[in-house]
């Protein structure tokens, strides 16, 4: 890595809120799928490429309301059909959010500090100039390159610019951690068991004495922090066609496969508690059964996809 590349205060308008089974914040794949198209952008005109990147949330509203206890996306009417008819429609979530990423940038930057600038003003124009996670970039700031180094002064720098907001780390090391534990318990639990402790809101009915009403009491999640749910790639599930062979595939010229969501688990951390950018940035990892996103060097045990085993 020879650089870092800030880009902050993305503001995306009707960005998708629902990443397989969950939502509320769109998948790691949108974020670097983002980032991996801005690289194809770059790389024939400055000669440069982009890998991870790290995820800074400053802002975030789901269009969303509540009751008071269940909550309702907010849904856009769609205009009657010729027949006069409601017409049908997929549900779809949708959020405003604000976040700062912050880019692996591989190469050198030719012309010094000049060669920055006209970086940094070719992608102030191309970043607001296509979708991220499914919505509109509606404004950012100016981008930032700073060099790869452990400098104090610049981390502060950078985390300066990131304040107020929350960074996204990778935890599924305690997913596997957790799911060792259960295993000394009950050697049937397998890692979906695992992951909904971390993912499920749990509370449990405890009663004083005996004909009392029962106390609800909530049960704390298996790690400390916000720890929340992520959707963070995608395992295949069939075997790998010749290209053309399945009808109706978007792209008839490659190979192709069912897959299906992996998921892991996250912990959103104040960004003035970050002491190490590198434990940050999130990347591609590729084997031949699918790709993941993740910020650790995790065995394919620590992923979780939507077959009957979870496993």
């Amino acid at each position: 890595m020879s650089y870092l590349v800030l880009l902050p205060h993305i503001r995306i308008e009707n960005a998708n809120a629902v990443a397989g089974l969950t939502w509320g914040f769109p998948a790691i794949t949108h974020f670097l799928g983002y980032v991996h198209a801005l690289s194809r952008k770059i790389g024939p005109e400055h000669g440069v490429s982009f890998s991870g990147c790290a995820i800074i949330s400053h802002e975030q509203y789901v269009q969303a309301h509540t009751s008071g206890r269940d909550w309702l996306f907010a849904l856009t009417r769609n205009p009657l059909t010729k027949e006069g008819k409601t017409a049908p429609f997929n549900e779809e979530a949708r959020m405003h959010l604000t976040v700062s990423l912050l880019v692996e940038c591989q190469g050198e930057i030719a012309n010094g500090e000049y060669g920055k600038k006209v970086l940094c003003s070719w992608l102030k124009q191309h970043c607001q100039g296509q979708k991220l996670a499914g919505g509109n970039v509606v404004s950012m700031r100016d981008p930032h390159i700073y060099e790869a180094s452990d400098n104090q002064k610049q981390l502060r720098q950078i985390l300066w610019c990131l304040m107020p907001g929350f960074a996204l780390y990778d935890r599924s090391e305690w997913l596997l951690e957790h799911h060792r534990t259960l295993q000394h318990q009950d050697r049937n639990k397998t890692l979906l068991d695992a992951w909904l402790d971390f993912a499920a809101l749990r509370y449990q009915a405890n009663l004083p004495e005996e004909g009392d009403k029962a106390v609800w009491e909530y049960q704390p999640k298996p790690m400390p922090g916000y720890l929340v749910p992520l959707m963070c790639g995608y395992q295949r599930i069939s075997p790998l066609y010749p290209a053309g062979e399945v009808a109706n595939a978007r792209d008839t010229t490659i190979p192709f496969a069912f897959t299906e969501a992996v998921y892991g688990v996250g912990e959103w951390r104040g960004v003035h508690r970050i002491t190490d950018l590198q434990p940050l940035l999130w990347r591609y990892r590729t084997t031949e059964t699918g790709y993941y996103c993740s910020a650790l060097s995790v065995s394919d045990d620590l992923t979780l996809n939507d077959d009957d085993d979870f496993e």
